[in-house]
């Protein structure tokens, strides 16, 4: 059934979605237009707060590229590459590669995002090389894993209202990880996700005539040495060719992590790039060869640059219009205490369209739902984690969190979205149901 129901998904998706770059321009006027509309704004004012806000996603911008980046030189390293390719060889066939890929985003995604998006558009890549699948689902698959980020350790709404002082402190108290990443309901939908979800996938798998397959390039991700410039060989092309060299730099990397690891620290988007870049700088073995995977690396980053400031934009558009407080306030208005949790996940995940960014949408809806969970008798826990649930879910169908993917993997936003369209209803539905009855 499912796999007759992805079909018009998939053909709706790929003829009317455009580019992502395309999407975000239109994102753009849907957001100023709302702005003027609902909100009484200028046109004036808002072209000031796109234009004010577009840049302020820059150091984020960074990165994300460097995910890619940094993700892609790891994973064309000899021993990466030939741990993959066992991993793989798991997979006897199209519908075990599927689930396979699932599940280790699932994992990826539960431990860390960023960990998750490079690692299964990697293993994603691997597979397709070695097994004959459908390479639209595969990597959909793949991106379908990251809708439980926000229910994990890296989950950012339940690490900021765990931490003593945030800024809702005062009205909400400190809410420790006990109460929303290893509470029962929370565990719950984590669990029920890791069944449904790569099942989900295996039963979109299309028959074979109806599958679009592809092998992605290798390149130097086939971990053959890059051969030596040639001519007479001077310092600087010995230096380029010093393990030595490498080694030192890299070795103090990874000393570096075990330390920070050691002292309690955790993961985060910065650390997850530190440990990539080092162990990609020790694992090529010189810096010739870090420097080839390094070209082919960065082609793909196009995407993140050009668009990554019209979504900054877009964000101070409905923040700083108050369109994201009225569309936040809206939910909370037919709420009672026991369904403010799911109005909250509504609320989130629409919200989460024009503001992807889950630190941004807490200091939007946190000011309008913790009131109103104090209000109406709500576990403000609990509506913390349907907002955190909300920029989870429909990250399913915003290219945004998609872009590293699709550029590891070569594809674009409608080649996989209509698989996700079928995963937003599913996972909705179990995600919903659970901030209801448990």
């Amino acid at each position: 059934m499912l796999n007759r129901l992805s079909r018009p998904a998939v053909r709706l998706v790929e003829r009317w979605l455009p580019d992502a770059y395309l999407l975000v321009l239109l994102l753009t006027l849907v957001a100023a237009t709302a702005a003027m509309l609902v909100e009484r704004q200028t046109p004036l004012a808002v072209l000031r707060m796109w234009g004010g806000g577009f840049w302020e996603l820059l150091a984020f911008s960074m990165q994300m590229l460097l995910v890619l980046v940094t993700g892609f030189m790891l994973a064309s390293t000899p021993p990466v590459k030939h741990g993959l390719q066992w991993l793989a060889k798991l997979a006897r066939g199209p519908g075990m590669a599927i689930v396979l890929v699932s599940l280790v985003s699932l994992t990826a995604s539960w431990i860390n995002w960023g960990f998750g998006l490079v690692v299964g558009a990697l293993f994603a890549r691997e597979l397709a090389a070695q097994v004959r699948v459908d390479y639209r689902l595969l990597v959909a698959s793949a991106y379908s894993g990251f809708v439980v980020w926000h229910g994990g350790l890296a989950g950012s709404i339940p690490l900021t209202i765990a931490t003593e002082g945030h800024f809702m402190a005062g009205a909400m108290g400190v809410v420790p990880t006990s109460q929303t990443i290893f509470a029962f309901y929370n565990l719950a939908i984590v669990a029920l996700l890791f069944v449904l979800v790569p099942l989900v996938n295996r039963w979109m798998l299309p028959a074979p005539e109806e599958s679009v397959f592809h092998r992605p390039g290798s390149g130097h991700s086939d971990g053959k040495p890059v051969p030596p410039p040639q001519g007479p060989r001077q310092p600087a092309d010995r230096l380029e060719d010093s393990r030595l060299l490498a080694w030192l730099v890299g070795l103090a990397g990874i000393g570096f992590l075990v330390d920070h690891f050691i002292g309690g620290g955790g993961l985060n988007l910065n650390i997850v790039n530190f440990g990539f870049l080092m162990l990609a700088i020790v694992l090529h073995g010189t810096p010739r060869r870090l420097l080839a995977s390094l070209q082919l690396a960065i082609k793909g980053g196009a995407g993140i640059v050009i668009q990554f400031p019209f979504y900054a934009g877009i964000m101070a558009i409905m923040v700083k219009s108050g369109l994201a407080a009225t569309l936040s306030q809206s939910f909370v208005s037919v709420a009672d205490a026991d369904t403010l949790p799911f109005w909250s996940f509504i609320a989130g995940g629409v919200l989460n369209v024009f503001v992807p960014s889950g630190g941004g949408q807490w200091a939007v809806q946190a000011p309008i739902m913790v009131p109103a969970a104090e209000a109406l008798g709500a576990d403000v826990a609990k509506v913390a984690m349907g907002v955190a649930w909300g920029d989870a879910w429909t990250n399913l169908i915003q290219p945004f969190w998609a872009l590293p993917m699709l550029a590891l993997a070569g594809l674009k936003a409608r080649d996989i979205m209509g698989f996700c369209l079928i995963q937003l209803v599913v996972t909705g539905v179990v995600i919903g149901g659970c901030l209801l009855l448990l």
